[in-house]
């Protein structure tokens, strides 16, 4: 059997996505920024694309500035809004120390360049406090940016009660959205935020293709010069088929999100349920609340967990042990150090990633090897020999 497992890093791409995309690389090759039948023609399909991508997020269409990725759309947010109103307002950020990389390494480029950043420690959980962001703020704070659910242990944000802190104190707030749209209701306008990134490929569009909101009002300043493309905000001539992808499969992954929700919820708890009773010394570190519906993560004590994916991926099961742009750094993972997990057991940790596609079928077949391989893994363990003989004792 093959399962897939790591929708977090990135997902299938629908085939009603696919056939969505197909006009674009065929008959409608018309550059939208022309005036000439093809070009309007190539501009109304651009146009019903980021209706769909703002009826997902309900704002408005003008609102929605389409981007390569989350990671442009996150430098775009931070480093726009920053360097557009520094002068007025001060070089202070807040953000968390669980970000994602595209956010984590923006800031500690900017604090070389002169910017003040507050790192707010989470909890165990994965979780920071609204009364955190409002002790950290100062007269010149310029901006906060937290994500809103984390993309290694699925912990979601009190993102609305962050919003009124912020604008009670008149500072501008962004959101990293990139693992929630798609998975979990988001609504800018309840949420309150300023800014939000997302990214096509994590609910079945293509790779290459994200958006940013800008709520009306809010300037940042571009990030690249060239071109008049979105409104001038965003140069560079469009990219077609990723926006007509994602503006189907955005319309496709909300339109019946509380059922699918329940569904995939369904096999994370399964799944969790069942590593607890069959593998002894094991934590879970995705929270027990305010949690993505599709994320597990757990720490297997007592092994090294680069072993357990290459065991598991022989067993036709992709899994990951954290966030997959850094799937090649050797150091654990930041998030599972930042919730108090020690470097010997956040190595021992693997994330498995569930979306509609996966069935409960798979769950049981991850049940099944998941627990001989921990068992292999640990029998050439030393120290799981000494955790025996104590126990024996």
């Amino acid at each position: 059997m093959f399962v897939y497992a790591d929708n977090a890093a990135t997902t299938h791409i629908d085939p009603d996505v696919v056939k969505a995309m197909m006009p674009a690389l065929g008959e409608l090759y018309g550059n939208p920024s022309t005036i000439y039948s093809k070009g309007r023609e190539a501009r109304e399909a651009l146009d019903k694309a980021r209706e769909q991508v703002a009826k997902a997020i309900n704002c408005r269409p003008q609102e929605i500035y389409f981007t390569s990725c989350g990671t442009e759309s996150d430098n775009w947010a931070i480093r726009g809004i920053t360097k557009h109103y520094a002068a007025k307002k001060g070089k202070h950020i807040i953000s968390t120390n669980i970000e994602h990389h595209a956010v984590l390494e923006t800031l500690k480029a900017m604090e070389k360049e002169g910017y003040e950043v507050t790192f707010l420690p989470v909890n165990e959980e994965g979780f920071i406090t609204a009364q955190q962001v409002e002790d950290a703020i100062r007269p010149d704070t310029v901006l906060i940016t937290v994500m809103t659910a984390n993309n290694e242990i699925g912990s979601i944000q009190p993102i609305e009660e962050i919003a009124k802190v912020a604008k009670e104190h008149n500072v501008f707030f962004h959101t990293d959205a990139v693992q929630a749209v798609g998975h979990i209701p988001v609504d800018v306008q309840k949420m309150g935020v300023d800014l939000l990134s997302l990214s096509g490929h994590k609910f079945h569009a293509p790779k290459g293709v994200g958006a940013l909101y800008v709520r009306r009002g809010v300037l940042p300043d571009n990030l690249m010069n060239g071109g008049g493309q979105e409104r001038s905000r965003r140069p560079g001539t469009e990219n077609m088929a990723g926006i007509l992808a994602i503006g189907a499969a955005i319309e496709k992954a909300t339109a019946n999100l509380e059922r699918d929700m329940a569904y995939v919820a369904s096999l994370r708890d399964r799944l969790i349920d069942g590593i607890v009773k069959a593998i002894p010394h094991c934590k879970v570190n995705t929270p027990s609340h305010d949690r993505l519906p599709g994320t597990v993560n757990v720490s297997i004590k007592y092994i090294e967990g680069e072993s357990m994916l290459l065991l598991l991926d022989m067993n036709g099961i992709c899994a990951t042990s954290g966030s997959a742009c850094a799937s090649g750094d050797l150091d654990p993972s930041h998030v599972l150090l930042a919730i108090g997990l020690p470097h010997e057991i956040a190595h021992g940790s693997v994330r498995f990633s569930f979306c509609t596609e996966n069935t409960m079928e798979e769950v049981e077949y991850i049940l099944e090897v998941l627990p001989k391989i921990a068992q292999r893994l640990r029998e050439m363990s030393p120290l799981w020999e000494n955790v025996k003989n104590q126990e024996t004792l």
